[in-house]
C-alpha cells in the first residue's frame, strides 16, 4: 500500500454484514488551506457509520485525509466532499461526517453532513 496522499478509500469486507452496528472514527489532525487567505485550517473529522457490505481500511482513510492538506476548501465543502466519497467507495447504510474546525478570527465552525441508504 502506498504512503502518498490519495483520494481513494479502500473497502474491506464487512465481517458482520448480517447486523447493524456503529463504527466511529476520529481524525484529529485534519488540515487544509483556507481558499480565501491561504492560511491553514485545522479540524477534527469524525466519521460515524453503519457498515453495509464494507468497512473502511484505516490506512487508506489516513492517506485520504492527508490528500486535502495542500488544497483550499471551505469547511462546508470539504465535509460534504468527504461524505460523498465515503458513500461512493464504502457503501455504508448510514453515515455522519462531522467537521469540527479550529478557531479562526474568534469563530469555531462545526459542519455535519449525513447520508442514509434509500433516502
Amino acid at each position: 500500500m502506498s504512503t502518498k496522499p490519495t483520494r481513494t478509500l479502500d473497502p474491506v469486507a464487512n465481517p458482520h454484514p448480517d447486523r447493524d452496528y456503529v463504527v466511529e472514527i476520529k481524525c484529529p489532525e485534519f488540515t487544509a488551506l483556507c481558499p480565501v487567505t491561504g492560511q491553514p485550517d485545522f479540524a477534527t473529522i469524525t466519521f460515524k457509520y453503519v457498515p453495509g457490505p464494507y468497512i473502511v481500511e484505516l490506512k487508506s482513510l489516513k492517506l485520504y485525509i492527508w490528500s486535502f492538506r495542500d488544497e483550499g476548501h471551505f469547511h462546508e465543502d470539504v465535509t460534504n466532499t468527504m461524505l460523498k466519497d465515503f458513500v461512493k467507495m464504502i457503501q455504508p447504510r448510514k453515515l455522519e461526517v462531522f467537521g469540527e474546525f479550529g478557531v479562526r478570527g474568534g469563530i469555531y465552525t462545526t459542519v455535519k453532513a449525513d447520508y442514509e441508504e434509500g433516502k
